[in-house]
């Protein structure tokens, strides 16, 4: 997910040791609220925009890859349901192809490995949803948990991907920090320092590293502030090649 804690990347190390506490408590009370705004499961009205954007399904080019939306369910960082029925990953296509090479990759050398999706294109109109739901939390504040839609996030033009690997006989492998942990030890810029502290073991970081490798293949990079989110292309770029999905 491309949320606009990113702004924080230019942080330096010795504030990895301030209170990681400190981001899921601002957001205690207002997702406490915010849950009761689930869209309904049964109702999908996000695909047939998306479809009609030219994005493809990711699992029509590689089936070997895997897919749970997260924010299709309650299992996130809002505990909200904001994508409804919606179930699928939809990338740009030429994005699409370039996962499947990652998958490829894995499937190759590393028998056993998968990719495993949590949120692929997201409409602006999600985002701006997202952004609304947290609208008890100042602007300044607020940019620490989800980006401003009006600056468009490159999930909006599907040319970015959340994603970890999963294992067969094991499920999602254990990266030391969950998914949408705003926590700094989710942060891959601060790696080192809690691998030295013992926070982050070297199991942990060897998945982490085996992601990285594998998303290379496909000419992805990841977002120095989010171990799942990887980009397939500048913002610059993306708003050359494509328009944000609405």
């Amino acid at each position: 997910m491309l949320l606009a804690i990113a702004l924080l990347s230019g942080c330096r190390e010795e504030e990895a040791a301030l209170d990681q506490r400190a981001a899921p408590q601002l957001l205690e009370e207002v997702v406490e609220d915010a849950s009761t705004m689930n869209l309904p499961e049964s109702i999908d009205t996000i695909s047939p925009r998306i479809i009609a954007a030219g994005l493809v399904n990711v699992q029509s080019i590689n089936p070997n890859i895997r897919v749970e939306l997260k924010y299709a369910t309650t299992d996130n960082f809002m505990n909200t349901n904001v994508y409804g029925g919606f179930r699928d990953a939809y990338l740009q296509p030429e994005v699409a192809q370039r996962l499947g090479k990652v998958q490829d990759y894995l499937t190759e050398n590393h028998p056993g490995y998968s990719l495993l999706i949590y949120d692929a294109v997201r409409p602006n109109s999600v985002q701006q949803f997202m952004w609304e739901l947290l609208d008890s939390i100042p602007v300044d504040q607020r940019t620490k948990f989800v980006s401003n839609p009006k600056n468009g996030s490159l999930h909006s033009y599907g040319c970015a991907v959340d994603v970890t690997l999963w294992k067969e006989g094991v499920g999602p492998v254990d990266m030391g920090a969950g998914y949408d942990d705003m926590r700094k030890i989710a942060y891959p810029e601060f790696e080192s320092h809690f691998l030295s502290t013992g926070e982050l073991t070297s199991v942990q970081y060897a998945h982490r590293q085996l992601l990285r490798k594998a998303m290379r293949q496909g000419g992805f990079w990841v977002l120095q502030t989010e171990w799942w989110h990887f980009n397939a292309h500048s913002r610059d770029t993306a708003k050359e090649l494509y328009e944000v999905v609405e």
